[in-house]
């Protein structure tokens, strides 16, 4: 029953994990524009994405333009486009074979077998989590550096945009809920393995038919 219940624990933050890295994903806020000086006030607000830059007026309007090739976006967005799609296919595939091995499915009949299928689907979820991590965190420190580099223009600094932290609950939830059903069903080995029934000894006769005296204390 507590195995069952980490299960469905695991499994939701894990599933929600991938939902909101696919949402971070595609969401062009991962850069949006600095205000610094004290003007607040400006006439539009860039947003710079992973398959899109935005321009935002002041009116409300919003243009959006698609990047004409990956050859020309900067380092840490083509890492972050690559590990992001990667992470999202794995969270889908975790997913499949997590429902594979759990105890409310009957795809694997041998208890064994599917606590196994479970935690490989766990491995799967963590290693999902930390290929979405990884570009945040690298975006992140590139932002931050950029922001308080006195040789960087102001108008093209930027700040830590609304999808980065989507992205860093969600590899919370992948990494949590991964660790949560590997460790879900850890004694499910120790009582897969039959019980055999060993038979008494059989007691010895003599030659004569007469039940051997040694068998008597």
């Amino acid at each position: 029953m507590i195995s069952a219940c980490l299960e469905i624990i695991g499994l939701g933050l894990s599933v929600t994990g991938t939902l909101l890295v696919m949402v971070a994903c595609g969401l062009p806020m991962w850069k949006v524009s600095a205000f610094i000086e004290g003007n607040i006030v400006v006439a539009q607000n860039i947003w710079d994405g992973l398959w899109m830059s935005c321009v935002v007026q002041s009116t409300g309007q919003m243009q959006c333009k698609m990047h004409d090739s990956v050859l020309a976006l900067s380092t840490d967005l083509q890492t972050a486009r690559a590990l992001t799609v990667i992470s999202a296919v794995l969270g889908v595939q975790a997913l499949m074979i997590t429902i594979a091995g759990a105890q409310c499915t009957n795809c694997i009949s041998k208890e064994s077998i599917k606590a196994k299928v479970v935690n490989v689907g766990g491995v799967i979820y963590i290693i999902a989590g930390l290929f979405v991590l990884v570009p945040l965190c690298w975006m992140a420190n590139n932002i931050i550096s950029d922001f308080y580099d006195p040789h960087v223009p102001n108008a093209k600094k930027r700040e830590i945009g609304a999808a980065l932290y989507i992205g860093w609950a969600a590899s919370s939830m992948l990494l949590v809920g991964g660790v949560i059903l590997c460790f879900s069903r850890p004694n499910d080995e120790k009582t897969s393995y039959p019980l055999k029934y060993v038979p008494p000894p059989i007691k010895s006769t003599s030659v004569n038919g007469d039940y051997d005296k040694r068998n008597y204390v």
